[in-house]
């Protein structure tokens, strides 16, 4: 497969499988825990990745909170088998966040926008 190298000099792949990182942890740069990646969304009419749905808190499952984190906000460390969130967790706490019965249209780009500015990244669609 071929492969690139991250911002630290290590070698990271540059093409996978989404089935490989759903389920994955989610840390920030102080080595936190963050939660899971549940989904992937893809935009199909653009062909790309536009979030990753992140399950955070709850206990075994139940009460889990779910985010959408912007693509580009994420950082794959394949070394670790996960991704990294630069984010602080207490900022993830309040983030604007749904539940599994209760998505937002990931395709209102209104609301994506603000989502995108939340973390911090450039929309997926500019």
């Amino acid at each position: 497969m071929p492969q690139t190298r991250d911002a630290k000099g290590r070698f990271m792949q540059s093409v996978m499988a989404a089935d490989t990182l759903t389920g994955d942890k989610v840390v920030n740069r102080q080595k936190e825990d963050l939660g899971t990646v549940e989904h992937l969304m893809i935009d199909v009419e653009k062909g790309r990745v536009a979030y990753a749905v992140l399950s955070f808190g709850g206990f075994l499952g139940m009460g889990d909170k779910l985010f959408a984190i912007p693509w580009t906000a994420l950082t794959v460390d394949t070394g670790e088998k996960q991704f990294v969130l630069d984010v602080d967790k207490q900022l993830l706490e309040h983030a604007p966040g749904f539940d599994k019965a209760h998505w937002p249209d990931m395709a209102d780009h209104a609301w994506g926008a603000e989502v995108s500015a939340y973390y911090g990244a450039k929309p997926y669609w500019t």
